[in-house]
């Protein structure tokens, strides 16, 4: 090897390590990485100069890589620069210097063999006359998958929908291999760096598309360092005003002396006193960790500690709380900054303990203490976890001492539930722009909330939503489209609306009808947050038009229920039109019972629609113009048929009224189908019931004992003023 290429070789070392601590790549550096590429001497069997830092970088994780490992990159290395000569990039760069720079960034991440290979390879199908079968044949199928997997769809074939359904495609590939992903989110690392070259309205259009999709799919997977790092190159390119400020206040800052050295020095000092092997180390905030803080706090309040926190690493988990402890008996800790993230691990695989601690001279640092596996992970999330397919490695916290996979009975972090979730829900929607909505909302959700199973008494099981998802939200997440037949939910036991809003922790108890009758109301939709719920909801309204429709009461308890706790089933109709082949159904705005007067209206598909004849509904189609039906009682209802209705009770707000008030109603020998409960207003409440009632003259027994309750000052029948429906 020439001195010259030695020279460049050590050079593009330093390239990608400075580019991983965020120090933007620079043309030159560029160009002297694609002479190597281009000049380095790779006769056969011989390792081309350009990939021996390649290979250092690999062994630095993989020490046991072997001549075999080494081999098969030296080939992928060849065969992608002999298919990408004479290809430029638009800066003027051999274009090999993009895949080498990305295989660059995996590599120094702790990306195993077969992620590089694809990467060395990614843009070979994609740019050059080498097909997937040839990428198959010479490296097997895992390698041609990961390079499948990454490949756009051609604009020529699928035109404006060309980006959303490649996204699309990528996703469904990363739910087989998490490694296509983490090839992505390098390519598109590497395109950020050299955005500069591109027409402004170009970048501003990649900018956004990394900052709606790229960046949250960086956080779920856990690669810190590439999400920290593309936020820096999207804030710069979509908010230059702002990211110059963030980025004068930081070079100011590192001109003046660092009092977190002085922070750090005592804090080496009191873990080597408590005999605790730790490393102590600087971690510089980056430019939009500096903003935000500058947005928290504002300008002038930001010290010279706030622009970098303390990082221990420690060998051992028990370590960590050891450290924890000696920090909070020699520093003064800031209580409300403590956060346990190793016994409860962020969903994205995070683990760490978070701190604040005061000094004697008052000066406030933040401190990070985790294991060298916890930084590990940190920094480069399922990167660092290596082939998928392989024994999954337990995390810190785990059994040390058990085999590989074993001691940890988490979910796969490589098969994480929030991908699971979205390729459940993209499947159901067929239109590009609907797909890339839903997809850039499901990924603006960026906390998730732990939510518990229930059948009775019993727990069954977990499940996970966004924050502020709802009971509609995990009707869905639970059933699937099958949540359509939700019709009640008991949260942490006690009946609730479906749109309650759920929190960490909470229990859910969902109640399902499986009549074919269940399907959701529009205000379903007012609920929904997660695109799996909204897009079921939406597809279930277009196919079934006008039901709900005109009728639909403004606050319809719940979705066509059937009886549940009663165990009274649908028998055939109570009420009878003078319709031939006509089929009848109750209003559930007034939800009649014998011996209200009735009067019917014909709606679609054949069926008449009967309200009490008081009811505001039926007096509005009236004057509508819409024609009556003669509707009455059948006169001997047939064995096991039911009434449904509406009450609701006035009550003064106190604890335990929903209790007392669902008690009574059980004692009743009545069953709930639905409930809810209107925010209190001048200490006054009020209760909304749609119950079964197995008999005609029960109603009257049931509202004479709601009214028994203490609090309770009226019960009566729903008699609502808006719009109606019929279920």
């Amino acid at each position: 090897m020439s001195a010259e290429n030695a020279f460049d070789a050590d050079n593009a070392v330093d390239i990608v390590r400075r580019g991983l601590r965020r120090i933007d790549l620079r043309r030159v550096d560029l160009r002297r990485l694609g002479r190597v590429a281009l000049l380095g001497g790779s006769g056969r069997g011989r390792l081309p100069d350009a990939i021996e830092h390649l290979i250092k970088a690999h062994r630095a994780h993989y020490p046991e890589a072997g001549p075999e490992a080494v081999e098969t990159l030296r080939r992928a290395y060849v065969l992608a620069e002999s298919s990408h000569r004479g290809q430029t990039r638009k800066s003027g760069e051999p274009y090999i210097t993009h895949p080498l720079a990305v295989t660059l960034i995996l590599a120094e991440l702790g990306a195993e063999t077969t992620t590089l290979t694809a990467s060395l390879l990614h843009d070979t199908v994609e740019d050059t006359e080498v097909t997937l079968d040839q990428v198959g044949v010479a490296f097997g199928e895992e390698v041609r998958f990961l390079v499948d997997g990454v490949t756009k769809l051609e604009k020529v074939d699928y035109g404006a929908a060309a980006e959303p359904e490649t996204f699309r495609k990528m996703l469904l590939a990363t739910g087989n291999d998490v490694r296509v992903m983490s090839i992505k989110l390098a390519d598109r690392l590497h395109n950020m760096r050299t955005l500069g070259v591109m027409r402004p309205d170009k970048q501003a259009r990649i900018a956004r598309v990394t900052r709606d999709v790229l960046i949250p799919l960086a956080e779920r997977l856990g690669v810190q360092a590439l999400k920290s790092e593309l936020e820096d190159l999207v804030f710069a390119v979509l908010h230059p005003e702002e990211y110059a400020r963030a980025r004068a206040m930081i070079d100011a800052a590192a001109a003046r002396p660092d009092p977190l050295a002085v922070v750090a020095e005592d804090l080496r000092g009191v873990l080597r006193d408590a005999g605790i092997a730790a490393e102590v180390s600087i971690r510089p905030r980056h430019v939009v960790s500096v903003h935000r803080l500058m947005r928290k706090r504002g300008v002038e309040e930001l010290g010279g500690c706030d622009f970098g926190r303390l990082l221990v690493v420690v060998e051992e988990n028990a370590d960590c709380y050891a450290a924890l402890g000696e920090l909070h008996t020699c520093f003064t800790p800031v209580i409300a900054e403590f956060k346990d993230f190793i016994a409860a691990p962020k969903f994205n695989l995070y683990q760490s303990l978070h701190t604040a601690v005061a000094d004697r001279h008052g000066r406030i640092a933040e401190v990070l203490v985790r294991t060298r596996r916890m930084h590990r992970v940190a920094e480069a999330g399922v990167v660092a976890l290596g082939d998928p397919h392989a024994a999954v490695e337990p995390p810190q916290g785990a059994d040390a001492d058990a085999p590989s996979g074993e001691g940890w009975a988490g979910p796969d972090p490589t098969q994480p539930g929030w991908l699971a979730r979205l390729l459940e829900w993209q499947r159901a929607v067929p239109d590009a722009d609907t797909f890339w909505s839903a997809l850039r909302d499901d990924l603006a959700q960026d906390r998730e909330i732990t939510v518990f199973t229930a059948q009775g008494a019993e727990a069954t099981g977990t499940f996970r939503l966004p924050a502020g998802a709802s009971c509609v939200d995990a009707a869905y997440a639970v059933h699937g489209a099958g949540g359509h037949a939700c019709v009640g939910v008991r949260v942490n036991g006690r009946l609730a609306p479906l749109g309650t809003r759920l929190r960490d922790g909470d229990t859910v108890q969902l109640l399902m009808d499986d009549s074919d009758t269940s399907g959701p109301d529009p205000e379903w939709l007012e609920h929904a947050t997660t695109p799996a719920a909204r897009i079921a909801i939406g597809r279930w309204l277009n196919q079934h038009p006008g039901l709900p429709g005109e009728e639909q009461p403004a606050k319809a308890p719940a979705a066509r229920p059937a009886a549940l706790e009663s165990g009274v089933p649908h028998a055939e109709p109570v009420a009878v039109a003078d319709l031939p082949g006509a089929s009848v159904r109750l209003a559930r705005c007034c939800t009649p019972v014998p011996p209200d007067h009735l009067i019917g209206f014909a709606i679609r598909g054949g069926t008449v629609a009967v309200h009490r004849a008081e009811c505001p509904s039926g007096a509005r189609m009236a004057a509508d113009g819409r024609t009556a039906v003669p509707v009455r009682w059948r006169d001997a209802p047939s064995e096991g048929a039911s009434y449904r209705a509406t009450v609701l009770a006035e009550a003064l707000s106190r604890p335990r009224l929903l209790a007392d008030l669902t008690e009574v109603i059980a004692s009743q020998g009545v069953g709930i189908v639905s409930a809810a409960v209107e925010p209190p207003q001048e200490h006054r409440v009020r209760h909304t019931y749609t119950v079964e009632l197995s008999d005609q003259q029960a109603l009257t027994a049931l509202m004479r004992a709601m009214r028994s309750v203490p609090g309770v000052y009226d019960v009566y029948r729903a008699h609502l003023t808006t719009a109606a429906v019929q279920d």
